[in-house]
């Protein structure tokens, strides 16, 4: 009798629980659902959107947003820590198909982000947050008179995502690379390195230094060493100037 009574319960609860799936919820906190003030529940009873009562979004959330002009309108998955987007989002088309999964921290683009077309993966990004709580941020350039150097610069922290590492592109049809770029704090690495190595040829002491000392024909060092300490004899060793 008592098995039957928990029975019927638990139908009673899970029918209740469909009832509301999908349904928007303003109640005050339960403890079965934390501390949301409001939420919803999926297909198979799980707690999306939930806001906190200091009014943050809190766990898992599905967004939608409505067509737009040309725009057919997207959804996006992912988590939310005190309002804040954290780890991996991913955005839908409205049919459902991928559109991009990107990884977040601070709620700014960190480490890497896919696109993705209906034909595959179109391209991969690389990126490196900057905590929005720090004023200041030291960062590394590298050296303008030798590009395997680098100098260090104290800048004022705007809080933003920097393009940072290797970014590849490629074929959705064939799905081979078609090109690759990489990035140090947002400026590109080849055109740093480039600057640098023009930089170091223009400015470099030593490329003098190398044209002044012309070794000398291995005849003559085998003359000088034989009348080592005799009268000097004016000797052509194949140097120009005086």
């Amino acid at each position: 009798m008592i098995e039957k009574e928990l029975i019927e319960s638990s139908l009673y609860k899970r029918g209740l629980l469909l009832l509301l799936a999908g349904v928007w919820l303003l109640v005050p906190t339960i403890n079965s659902f934390g501390q949301c003030k409001t939420f919803k529940l999926s297909d198979r009873g799980d707690t999306l959107n939930c806001i906190d009562t200091k009014g943050l979004k809190q766990g898992a959330w599905l967004e939608s947003t409505p067509p737009i002009r040309i725009n057919p309108g997207f959804e996006e998955e992912g988590v939310y820590e005190d309002g804040i987007r954290t780890g991996i989002w991913r955005k839908y088309t409205p049919q459902g198909d991928l559109i991009s999964a990107e990884t977040y921290k601070w709620g700014l683009k960190h480490g890497k982000s896919q696109y993705f077309s209906l034909m595959g993966l179109e391209r991969e990004e690389s990126w490196l947050a900057i905590d929005p709580q720090k004023k200041y941020d030291t960062i590394e350039f590298p050296d303008l008179y030798d590009p395997d150097k680098y100098q260090t610069a104290i800048i004022k922290n705007e809080g933003r995502s920097l393009r940072h590492g290797k970014w590849t592109y490629y074929d959705p049809y064939n799905g081979f690379i078609s090109k690759t770029e990489e990035y140090i704090r947002d400026s590109a690495v080849n055109d740093l390195a480039m600057f640098g190595i023009a930089k170091k040829k223009e400015t470099d002491p030593s490329d003098t230094a190398k044209k002044k000392s012309i070794p000398k024909p291995m005849v003559v060092e085998e003359w000088e060493k034989k009348n080592a300490g005799k009268k000097k004899i004016k000797v052509r060793d194949g140097s120009t100037g005086y």
